[in-house]
This record gives C-alpha cells, structure tokens and sequence, in this order.
C-alpha cells in the first residue's frame, strides 16, 4: 500500500511492538505487575492504579461485541470503499475494552454478547464471528 494510512494511527517508538505484533497476527495487550489488570490502547503506565510496571502480553484474541454501529457513508479513504462497514466496540477476554471492526457478519446476525475472534487486515487488528 503507498501512500500515507488514515484508518490505523502512526506508530511511535513507543506503540511500535504493539503494530509489529500485529503486522505479524498477534494482539498484544497490556498488563500492570501492581495492581493485575489489562488494558487496551496501549499506555506507558496503568489507567488504574498509576504504576508504571505494565508489561506487553498476548492476548487470546477471543471477545464478545459488545456494541456497534453499520457505517453506511464514509467519504475519508480507505472507508469509503469499504461501505457498509460495522465499527464496533468488543470486550476482550482479558477484560478490556477495544474499538475495531467487525468483519464478515451479516448486519442482521450482529448480537450483543456474541462471540468473536481476532483476525487481521493490512496489519490491523479487527474481529469476526466465532465458529
């Protein structure tokens, strides 16, 4: 692909593991070593408890959605060409909360609560129904 990406944001020095991850079919969350839980975007510190012993983990790519909206206009690139898309909001086993795409669903079977797995577009992390 040439050209500049608008539907992922630029990695930096410091989110770069989590995009080289996943350019390689993985999702890495983060976990904080003081007070246990994950968390999703990625941050150099915890969004609990302040600390900053957080550490990069794979997470098991398993979600449930949790809510959702089907696109029917977008005229920023690539989005346009991808109408009708459904962005979404899916809890990860881990427990975070992560917006994404869902991806080969039919707008009639979406569902609060259904299963969902992980799957990969262009490097970028999105989730599909589990079979």
């Amino acid at each position: 692909m040439s050209g500049p990406r608008f539907d992922v944001p630029e990695a930096d020095a410091f989110t770069r593991t989590y995009w080289d991850a996943a350019a390689g079919g993985r999702l890495l969350i983060r976990r904080c070593g003081a007070c246990g839980r994950a968390h999703h975007y990625p941050r150099e510190f915890c969004p609990y408890c302040w600390s900053e012993d957080v550490e990069w983990e794979p997470a098991s790519g398993r979600a449930v959605l949790y809510t959702w909206s089907v696109v029917h206009r977008n005229d920023l690139p690539p989005f346009g060409g991808r109408t009708p898309y459904v962005a979404a909001v899916v809890d990860l086993a881990e427990g975070p909360r992560m917006m994404t795409e869902v991806v080969e669903a039919q707008e009639s079977g979406l569902r609060a609560g259904m299963e969902l797995e992980v799957a990969f577009r262009e490097g970028t992390p999105v989730f599909r129904p589990r079979e």
